[in-house]
């Protein structure tokens, strides 16, 4: 038996999808590309729950890379000593907001090589940025997206770079926008790492490891 879902089977998983949540939106709260950003680079092993409780007083008082500069270091901690890692995630903001002025004119840049060279921000991060900010066709493959996507045999891959590249030539273009977030969303609510919903899982028919 295959590993991997057909083509019809793939359609099928992503208009099923489609139906239940037409147009899905990232859990993290953001204004502009560089909130976003910011919220990515600081979601890096932390709940979005948890970067949105921190970022919704930190944004009212500084929500552009001159304001975060302005804070320092040290007056960034405060704002995200709850998110775990949050040292190393306040340099690395204070680095992407020097470099965004220094480089890019304050701006948030368009390219996947740009983003990339700031301070924190990896292949995922960059491919969230231009998927929610700008609806490119990425693939951002977190924690979910490589544990889920070969169990229901959407992609094959044990890395998120092979996960990435299968599941782009394996989704319809028709889905490709939102296609990340359908599969966070299952991944997150209902095909859990521990105790998996399979019960109330609206693919279960068609996942090749679905738990009976």
């Amino acid at each position: 038996m295959s590993n991997l879902l057909s083509r019809e089977q793939i359609i099928e998983v992503f208009s099923r999808f489609k139906a239940q949540n037409e147009n899905p939106k990232s859990e993290l709260e953001w204004t502009s590309p560089f909130t976003l950003l910011v919220s990515v680079v600081l979601s890096a092993q932390a709940t979005d729950k948890s970067v949105n409780i921190a970022t919704r007083e930190l944004y009212k008082v500084a929500d552009t890379p001159q304001k975060i500069l302005d804070l320092g270091e040290d007056g960034l901690i405060p704002y995200i000593k709850s998110i775990g890692l949050y040292k190393s995630k306040a340099k690395h903001v204070i680095g992407l907001c020097q470099k965004l002025i220094s480089d890019f004119g304050g701006q948030v840049p368009r390219s996947r090589e740009d983003l990339m060279s700031l301070p924190g921000v990896g292949r995922k991060t960059a491919n969230v940025v231009l998927n929610v900010v700008w609806g490119e066709h990425t693939m951002p493959v977190d924690t979910h997206l490589l544990r889920i996507a070969p169990k229901i045999g959407l992609a094959e891959g044990d890395t998120p770079e092979k996960v990435e590249k299968s599941l782009l030539e394996r989704v319809p273009d028709e889905f490709m926008e939102h296609a990340h977030h359908w599969l966070i969303l299952h991944g997150r609510y209902v095909c859990t790492a521990r105790s998996p919903k399979c019960g109330i899982c609206i693919i279960s028919d068609i996942c090749l490891n679905r738990e009976l």
